[in-house]
């Protein structure tokens, strides 16, 4: 068993233990996922986005690598033939101005190319991975999906994964901001659930 997790957040991995200005409940998301997995004996394999200062924008030259079916670029590549031979992919990242960040975007604009496409389901990863993502919001849950509509899983899980015959895919919200500190990780310990 396989899980590649794929990370954003500008403070990095290195923020998942509660240091002042420089934490993420993301980063702690992504640390209670390794410990879990790795307690578990399956293989792992961590792409932290801003560590890796993986670029999400997509240059003239990459769009029409992408349009013509090449390889966008050695980074993206990369990081497609990780994703290729994972049974799970969990994707881990705040929610601002109620989508995703500009990363996330930018790694599914890059890594998921038509120089992969195949007419066989599903279209582009080799394999039927199934397809996490944990978000973490101010915006309460029940709120994010009542005045907003979820956009987040309306892109991945209709407008991304699904078109690329991967429908085995699950979201999960944290609300960190008013919780206390025991409130915080005991909703932690709950990630092993919504892993396989």
């Amino acid at each position: 068993m396989k899980t590649v997790i794929v990370f954003d957040h500008p403070y990095t991995l290195s923020a998942g233990f509660n240091q002042p200005h420089h934490r993420s409940y993301g980063a702690a998301i992504t640390q209670e996922c390794l410990q879990v997995l790795q307690q578990r004996n399956e293989e792992v394999d961590v792409i932290d986005l801003h560590a890796d200062h993986f670029n999400p924008v997509m240059s003239a030259t990459e769009l029409t690598n992408w349009r013509t079916k090449q390889i966008v670029d050695p980074v993206a590549e990369d990081y497609y033939q990780r994703l290729a031979q994972a049974d799970q992919i969990i994707f881990i990242f705040p929610i601002w101005w109620e989508v995703m960040p500009t990363m996330t975007k930018g790694f599914l604009d890059k890594v998921l190319s038509k120089s992969h496409y195949q007419s066989s389901r599903p279209h582009i990863l080799p394999k039927k991975s199934r397809v996490v993502t944990f978000t973490v919001s101010g915006t309460p849950t029940f709120l994010y999906k009542l005045v907003f509509g979820n956009p987040v899983s309306k892109a991945l899980k209709r407008g991304t994964f699904n078109k690329l015959g991967l429908f085995n895919y699950h979201w999960n919200n944290f609300n960190p901001e008013n919780r206390s500190e025991t409130q915080r990780q005991a909703d932690l310990k709950k990630v092993s659930k919504y892993l396989i």
